[in-house]
């Protein structure tokens, strides 16, 4: 038995049980009925982590698997005091560091769990749809529990973003477009041939994963003002904001932190989503201008232009009474080598995107000087180093 009490449709409330349903509600099309896990209460708060985070699997009670997880190290990873970051910044910042999970990204919390619940349904074959570290995350994991695993890559993504998964074992299959038509050409044949959907768009299980990361920043930095991460699908954000609120209702910390959602000027769906929105509840609103999101970024695990956890996204902004700014690919690939050259710490273009967006945030001063600030950064810089070797030759 899992702690899971019901499955609820985001979009029209409506609640199933345990097992009626694994990916959305059938009361709407394609993914609009994305649903929200929901748990026994009395179940988990039982179970309230205390000792030690070494993995996600401190967390095994609060998490949808029943029994023997798929275990491979994601997880318990460092958080990192950031003087010299925080004195070119102008503003206390910490950096969750998540390049050292197995697969180098954040997104091997989420593989951890869909893989785990994919083993335990007797599925053999898992896939999805991704622009490279979901799907470098999901063939490792599928690895260590001896499934095949299919992955869908809009092609023109890194080549070392491509080779990872093949590295693994996977199939890996580059699909004509962007990252909208490998989704749904992986939900195509996934339906088809009846492989387990990983993709978080449609899996609400992969978001239960993520959370863990804000079950972590809960217990590490329970003084946060501010919590910054990047936004491609939505789906991260609104994952650690879940786990960031449900530690908040237990105590683990007295106020969780304000989300700073970041995305690259070359696609900004859900920044103009968040900003549209509160326009219409305030016309005096001056958070930023709305970008130009037709065009092309470096960042490109945040290069999604229909992103399907939009809505999930702009609620955790809203309700954690955060923001959302813009950058450019200058500031990214200049914050790149801002925080290799202060830190140490190397990352991939949409990691840099979060640090650059803190920038952003001082300066136009939704953050302020005296505030306290934690960057994630989701991935390594070693699944790009052709934009790194930009950031060093400028």
């Amino acid at each position: 038995m899992t702690p899971v009490d019901a499955l609820v449709c985001r979009r029209c409330g409506r609640s199933y049980a345990p097992g009626d349903v694994e990916y959305t509600c059938p009361e709407h099309e394609g993914v609009a009925g994305i649903l929200d896990v929901r748990y026994d209460e009395g179940a988990v708060d039982a179970a309230l982590p205390t000792g030690p985070v070494t993995d996600l699997w401190a967390f095994e009670p609060w998490l949808p698997v029943s029994g023997d997880p798929v275990r491979l190290g994601a997880g318990g990873t460092p958080l990192l005091d950031a003087p010299a970051l925080s004195d070119e910044l102008g503003v206390e910042t910490l950096v969750k560091d998540e390049t050292g999970n197995p697969t180098g990204s954040n997104k091997d919390r989420a593989s951890a769990v869909v893989v785990s619940r994919a083993r335990q349904l007797g599925h053999e074959t898992v896939a999805c749809a991704s622009t490279g570290n979901a799907a470098a995350s999901l063939a490792g994991y599928a690895a260590r529990a001896d499934l095949d695993c299919r992955i869908f890559v809009p092609e023109g993504i890194p080549d070392a973003k491509g080779v990872q998964p093949r590295l693994y074992g996977a199939s890996v299959r580059s699909v004509a477009g962007g990252y909208t038509d490998a989704y749904e050409r992986c939900r195509a044949v996934a339906a088809e041939r009846g492989w387990y959907n990983c993709n978080a768009a449609m899996n609400p299980y992969a978001l239960e994963g993520m959370r863990t990361l804000g079950f972590e920043l809960a217990r590490q930095v329970p003084g946060a003002d501010w919590a910054a991460m990047p936004m491609g699908n939505g789906c991260s954000l609104a994952a650690v904001r879940k786990g960031l609120r449900e530690f908040e209702r237990r105590g683990v910390v007295d106020a969780a932190p304000r989300m700073l959602g970041v995305q690259a000027a070359g696609t900004t769906p859900i920044y103009d989503r968040f900003v549209s929105d509160r326009a219409e509840d305030d016309p005096t609103d001056a958070a930023g201008r709305i970008a130009d999101g037709g065009g092309e970024t470096t960042a490109d695990s945040i290069d999604v232009r229909e992103p399907h956890n939009a809505a999930a996204a702009c609620d955790a902004l809203r309700e954690s009474g955060g923001d959302a700014v813009v950058v450019s690919d200058d500031a990214i690939v200049d914050a790149q080598a801002l925080l290799g050259a202060t830190e140490g710490v190397f990352v991939e273009p949409a990691s840099a995107a979060a640090v650059a967006g803190v920038r952003e945030a001082v300066n136009a001063d939704v953050i302020g000087p005296d505030e306290r600030v934690v960057v994630v950064a989701t991935g390594s810089g070693l699944k790009d180093t052709a934009t790194a070797r930009v950031a060093v030759e400028q």
